[in-house]
C-alpha cells in the first residue's frame, strides 16, 4: 500500500469502538445513468447482455459475468507556483469473465458493441468444459446501498479554480515558515460508473465519485533538508477541500519537516512500541490484512491458513473490514462482482473468525462471499481485496499507554513499507517518531524502521487505545499488478518486544 501523504490525524475519527452504519438506499436510479454511458451508446440493452451471457453457457462453466465501467480521470500537479502536469482522460470498455472450477477466462475490449460481446463470449467459454449450463434472465436492481453522492467530482469546480486552489496550498506553506523552500501540490479527481451483469441474473450498477489532495514540502536550515507531507480524500468532490482543511494540510506538511529537522538519529534494539491512531494501521492493513484475503488462505500461502476459531492476536484485539463507511476512500457500494459491500468481522478479541473472499474463492472453499471482489479496471480479473481494514477501539486512555513504558518508541506516522504474505515478515519505516522516556515523549528520532512478523506482531499487543481514527483518505494498495484505493485506521496501540532499526 502506498500514499502520497502519510500523515496520522484525527480527520475523519469514528467514536471510540464504533464504525458508523451504512446508509439508506440511495433514490437514484443508478442503471438508467449508468446504461445512458455504457449500452446506449452503442445499442445495447439487458435483452443483448442476457443472450451474451447465455451464449458463454453455451459450454459448462460455473457461472460468467460481464463488467462494463466508463471512467473520467484528471490529475493537477503544481510547483514553484505553476502547473508542472495535468492529466485528463476517458475511458470506457467491458471485462467478460468465465469461471470454471479453479480456472478463469477474460477478454475484455474498450470498444463496448454487440460484436465485441460475441467475440468476447466466445473466446472466454472455452475454458468450460464439454456440455451446456443454464444462465437467468437478468433482473435489474436499483437497491444500491449509499455509500456516498454520485455527482462528478471533476465537473463540481472550474479549472482555474483547482489551480488556484493548489495556488492557495503553496503560499500558505510558505507562509507558516520562511524555511519552506520547495512546496510540490497535487489534485486529482475521479468519476467512475459501473454495470455488472451476471449469468446467475443479477444486473446492478454504482456510480462512484473520488477526489485526492497532497502538499510536500522541503525545509533547510543551515545545510540540512528534510521532508514533510499531508493529504486527504475520499469519495465526495472538490467542495470538501475547504480553507479548514487545506490549512489543517499545511499544517501537518511542514510541522513534520520542520520536527524531523531537529531529529536525532534512532535507537536501535528490541523494545516497546507505541503506534499512533489513524495513518499508522498501515502496518495492520499490510503485515495482517493481506494475510487475511481469501486467495491466499485457499491456496494455504498464508500464515493465517486454515486457523478460523484460533487465537493468532492479543486478547482485546478485534479487527474488521467494513466497505460500508460513507464517503470514504476504501468503501464502495458495490463491489466490482456486484455484491453489496459488508462489515466483515476478521479477528475478534483475538480470536480468527474468517476471511475477506470474492465470489470464486469463497465458492472454492464453502465460504460465504464477502463483497471484497475488487478489480482494478474491466482489463482486469477480481480477486479478494481490502476495502477500509481497521482495528476496533479498546478502553486505554491514549495518555495511560504513553506513561506505562518506561523507554520505547512513538510512531506517529509511517512513511511506507514491505511484507512477505507467505511468512508474514515486514519492514516499515517512520516518517515520524518520538522517543519515549519515563512516560513522555521527549525527543524526535528519523532514520527508524519497525522490523517484525505480522502474526507475532498482534501477539504482542498489551494495550489497545479508545481513540479510534481513520487514516485521511490517502491509500491505495498494489496486488498481482493491480492498485485500488483503500482506507486504514486504528487506535493507539502499544506493541512490546519488537524490533527497531535505527542510525544511533
Amino acid at each position: 500500500m502506498n500514499d502520497s501523504s502519510q500523515r496520522s490525524s484525527d480527520h475523519g475519527a469514528a467514536p471510540a469502538g464504533a464504525i458508523a452504519a451504512p446508509r439508506a438506499a440511495r433514490p437514484e436510479a443508478l442503471i438508467e445513468e449508468a446504461t445512458q454511458r455504457l449500452l446506449a451508446p452503442a445499442g445495447l440493452d439487458l435483452a443483448r447482455l442476457s443472450s451474451t451471457l447465455a451464449a458463454i453457457h453455451a459450454r459448462d462453466v460455473d457461472f460468467a459475468d460481464l463488467y462494463f465501467q466508463h471512467s473520467t480521470y484528471e490529475s493537477w500537479s503544481l510547483e514553484e507556483g505553476i502547473v508542472k502536469s495535468g492529466t485528463f482522460s476517458i475511458d470506457r470498455g467491458v471485462g467478460v469473465r468465465a469461471v470454471s472450477g479453479e480456472r478463469q477466462a477474460l477478454a475484455y475490449s474498450d470498444d463496448v458493441s454487440g460484436s465485441s460481446l460475441d467475440e468476447a463470449a466466445a473466446a472466454v467459454r472455452a475454458i468450460g468444459r464439454q456440455g451446456h449450463s443454464t444462465s437467468t434472465p437478468l433482473v435489474r436492481s436499483d437497491r444500491v446501498p449509499a455509500r456516498y453522492g454520485v455527482a462528478d467530482p471533476t465537473a463540481s469546480l472550474a479549472d482555474a479554480d483547482k489551480v488556484a486552489l493548489l495556488q492557495r496550498l503553496e503560499r500558505a506553506a510558505r507562509a507558516r515558515d520562511p524555511r519552506v523552500v520547495q512546496v510540490m501540490a497535487s489534485l486529482a479527481g475521479e468519476h467512475e460508473a459501473v454495470l455488472i451483469a451476471r449469468s446467475d441474473g443479477v444486473v446492478v450498477a454504482d456510480i462512484r465519485p473520488l477526489v485526492r489532495a497532497s502538499l510536500t514540502v522541503i525545509v533547510e536550515d543551515h545545510g540540512r533538508r528534510e521532508q514533510g507531507s499531508a493529504g486527504g480524500g475520499g469519495r465526495f468532490d472538490y467542495a470538501r477541500f475547504d480553507d479548514t482543511l487545506l490549512a489543517r494540510l499545511v499544517a501537518e506538511a511542514v510541522d513534520q519537516a520542520l520536527l524531523n529537522l531537529d531529529a536525532r538519529p534512532a535507537p536501535a534494539g528490541s523494545m516497546t512500541v507505541v503506534l499512533g491512531p489513524g495513518w499508522p494501521g498501515i502496518l495492520l492493513h499490510e503485515a495482517i490484512g493481506h494475510g487475511l484475503e481469501g486467495d491466499f488462505n485457499r491456496k494455504e500461502t498464508s500464515a493465517f491458513s486454515g486457523r478460523i476459531g484460533e487465537r493468532v492476536a492479543a486478547a482485546g484485539v478485534t479487527v474488521v473490514d467494513d466497505g460500508t463507511l460513507f464517503e470514504r476512500r476504501g468503501s464502495l457500494g458495490l463491489d466490482d462482482e456486484g455484491e453489496a459491500t459488508r462489515r466483515t468481522v476478521l479477528i475478534d478479541d483475538g480470536i480468527l473468525r474468517g476471511y475477506m473472499h470474492d465470489r470464486l474463492n469463497a465458492q472454492l472453499m464453502g465460504m460465504p462471499v464477502t463483497g471484497n471482489g475488487r478489480r482494478e479496471s474491466f482489463a482486469h480479473l477480481p480477486m479478494p481485496r481490502m476495502t477500509n481494514t481497521i482495528m476496533l477501539a479498546g478502553s486505554h486512555d491514549p495518555g495511560e499507554i504513553l506513561r506505562s513504558v518506561k523507554r520505547g518508541l512513538y510512531a506517529a506516522n509511517f512513511r511506507g513499507g514491505q511484507v512477505d504474505i507467505t511468512s508474514g515478515k515486514f519492514v516499515f519505516s517512520m516518517a515520524e517518531a518520538w522517543l519515549i522516556e519515563d512516560g513522555r515523549l521527549t525527543a524526535p528520532v528519523k532514520g527508524a524502521t519497525l522490523i517484525g512478523n505480522g502474526p507475532d506482531a498482534l501477539t504482542r499487543v498489551s494495550m489497545v487505545g479508545n481513540d479510534l481514527a481513520l487514516d485521511p483518505g490517502v491509500g491505495t494498495c498494489g496486488k498481482d499488478g493491480q492498485s485500488v484505493p483503500v482506507g486504514v485506521g486504528q487506535p493507539t496501540l502499544r506493541i512490546d518486544g519488537i524490533t527497531v532499526g535505527g542510525t544511533a
